[in-house]
């Protein structure tokens, strides 16, 4: 059967562009440098130090010799060298004594190796001692009568631990090779693994089914916090869909109703209008009707944009104070017209950071609803406050703003509910309003990194908006 190498190299790079056969790899090839690295030390700091340490033996011994041969002279170094021959216990010693014309004088070699030359110089050369010929380290010195001395040691113990801690070396390295091979086999399964099960949730919720979850199996803590992470976006995607769904529901009931009122108007007009004043009369009101729905359209989309965050390019340092006695200002008039007293207490100044605009709009929104649902000769009651840091503000103070209306207030179902668009509580049905406004203020709180909530007043309503102050060096 012929190879065809093209398809070969083809499929094996397709293989190799897997991240989990490449994570398997890279695992692989670290286990094996780091343990190749680890056993090259090893055997370094086990055969070279035996070698140094005979360099070291021959140093030693050849210093000696030249400061005897000084001294007492050729009988000196004869009598020392046969001294350490009776001596050496271990039968490694090699030392050889020449005259300048290369005869023997004394020693435990039988005649000197033709392969040195120079002195000084290491050699490892193969030499014989009676019947036994191993490899030595030597090397040679040139006494001060011109003599010629050899001094060395037999490798042949050095030799066989050298051989045995390499073959010892090899088979932990093999060992080591199948250990990172199947560390990184393991490792790639379990990687495939994982990617295998978000690859099925995935699949699953693209063909719909949004119920789909990652398994926590409590077992690998990283792994844990991976599916929780993916999990609370799928709830998160799962919610805003459904927000989606729900405002599609909305928008079809809600536009649908002046859009037929407005073309009913218009047939009765045509079909019935007698004068010009009644059919300019049936126009306007359709006018009127349709600027609703235009207003309800330009909420949404202001809405949509600061979901977006589209209107963060305005932010910029104002005092709050300012801002709300402006809202106030412009709102004492109809409060008084409506018969209901207006009660705040507020610092004399606080500096924030946001869209002024923007937070005027949902102050005026929040003040249209105290006021529309207040009762006569009620209090609507405004109050700023600063709170301390807490442990997770990085150091950021709390402005606390909270406006309470004694109206009839909101049953808990309905709180849940209230900043979802287009939603209105039973007896606000047949108020004006198109069910945006507080859906309108939750956009810009949380715009501005804030939060809101809602609570009952007993009687009324209590609306409290809590957003982080800049520090005093921001």
């Amino acid at each position: 059967m012929k190879l065809n190498l093209p398809l070969f190299f083809h499929h094996l790079k397709g293989r190799l562009r897997s991240v989990g056969l490449q994570f398997a790899l890279a695992y692989g090839a670290l286990f094996i440098g780091s343990a190749l690295l680890f056993l090259s030390f090893v055997w370094w700091g086990t055969v070279g130090l035996i070698e140094r340490q005979t360099e070291r033996s021959i140093t030693a011994d050849a210093k000696v010799m030249l400061q005897t041969a000084k001294i007492k002279g050729h009988s000196g170094v004869v009598g020392l060298l046969n001294e350490r021959l009776e001596q050496d216990v271990d039968d490694n010693a090699l030392y050889l004594l020449v005259s300048p014309e290369g005869q023997w004088i004394a020693g435990n070699l039988l005649e000197w190796p033709q392969i040195i030359r120079k002195d000084g110089v290491w050699y490892s050369v193969p030499v014989k001692r009676v019947d036994l010929e191993n490899m030595a380290k030597v090397k040679a010195f040139t006494m001060p009568d011109g003599d010629r001395l050899l001094i060395g040691r037999d490798m042949s113990g050095h030799t066989l631990l050298s051989h045995m801690l390499t073959e010892m070396l090899l088979w932990t390295f093999l060992m080591v090779s199948l250990l990172a091979i199947g560390g990184g086999w393991l490792t790639r399964r379990m990687l495939r693994r994982i990617i295998a099960s978000i690859s099925r949730t995935t699949q699953a919720i693209t063909q719909g089914d949004m119920s789909r979850r990652l398994p926590v199996q409590g077992r690998d803590k990283e792994i844990d916090e991976v599916a929780h992470t993916i999990n609370e976006m799928l709830d998160r995607t799962a919610r805003l869909m459904d927000g989606v769904k729900q405002v599609s529901n909305s928008i079809a009931h809600d536009l649908r109703t002046p859009i037929t009122r407005a073309r009913t108007q218009l047939e009765d007009a045509s079909a019935n209008a007698e004068t010009a004043e009644e059919l300019r009369t049936a126009i306007d009101q359709t006018v009127r009707n349709l600027d609703h729905l235009t207003d309800v359209c330009a909420a949404l989309l202001r809405i949509a944009q600061i979901e977006a965050g589209a209107r963060r390019s305005a932010f910029a340092p104002f005092d709050f104070i300012i801002a709300l006695r402006d809202v106030i200002e412009l709102y004492e008039v109809a409060i008084e017209d409506q018969g209901l007293k207006l009660v705040h207490t507020l610092p004399e100044s606080m500096p924030c950071f946001g869209d002024r605009a923007m937070y005027q709009q949902a102050i005026a929104n929040l003040f249209d609803n105290a006021i529309k649902f207040s009762p006569p000769h009620a209090t609507i009651t405004i109050t700023l406050t600063t709170l301390p840091p807490r442990p997770n503000t990085n150091g950021h103070a709390t402005m606390r703003l909270t406006i309470q209306d004694e109206g009839p207030g909101m049953s808990q179902e309905d709180m849940e509910r209230a900043t979802e668009r287009f939603f209105r509580a039973e007896h606000a049905r047949h108020t004006p309003g198109s069910g945006l406004g507080l859906s309108l203020v939750q956009a810009i709180v949380q715009l501005h990194g804030g939060t809101l909530s809602l609570k009952a007043g007993n009687p009324g309503l209590v609306v409290t908006i809590e957003n982080p102050l800049p520090l005093k060096s921001e």
